[in-house]
């Protein structure tokens, strides 16, 4: 009997630290892989919401005949500006977001690439940047 209720009793210490030891190696060799993935995926998620933005850019293009300029920015695709009397929006169905890492979309209209830059200073904030502080712009590739 006494045998019996010993091995009722649950796990020995050895065994927890055993468990918790494997636990530590998975998650030494999945948790770097797992969060490097992380900072791709804000990329492309910036990437996706400047593509809207020029889709509503456009749109507003053939309404006004021109797109805005970089003193009414992107918040003229939600408020119509007081000089655009042809304005239909808006343009967007949600307010302007945030990019992935909470800053505002820089607007420049005219651009230096084309007719309007869209630029995300990527995590850091400030232009320029390697890796999640990259720049991500309208003219820009970020790559796979």
């Amino acid at each position: 009997m006494k045998n019996k209720r010993r091995k009722e009793h649950g796990f020995t210490l050895i065994e927890l630290l055993i468990v918790m030891v494997i636990l530590g190696l998975l998650a030494a060799l999945v948790g770097p892989r797992m969060f490097g993935k992380v900072g791709k995926a804000k990329q492309k998620a910036a990437k996706a919401q400047i593509s809207l933005f020029e889709t509503s850019l456009d749109t507003y293009r053939l309404d006004i005949g021109k797109y805005p300029t970089t003193d009414h920015g992107l918040k003229a695709l939600r408020v119509k500006p007081d000089d655009m009397e042809k304005w239909d929006g808006p343009y967007l169905p949600k307010d302007i977001p945030a990019d992935p890492w909470g800053n505002e979309y820089v607007y420049i209209s005219p651009g230096e690439q084309g007719d309007f830059d869209i630029i995300s200073m990527g995590a850091d904030g400030n232009q320029g940047g390697e890796g999640e502080d990259m720049d991500i712009a309208s003219w820009k590739d970020i790559g796979k």
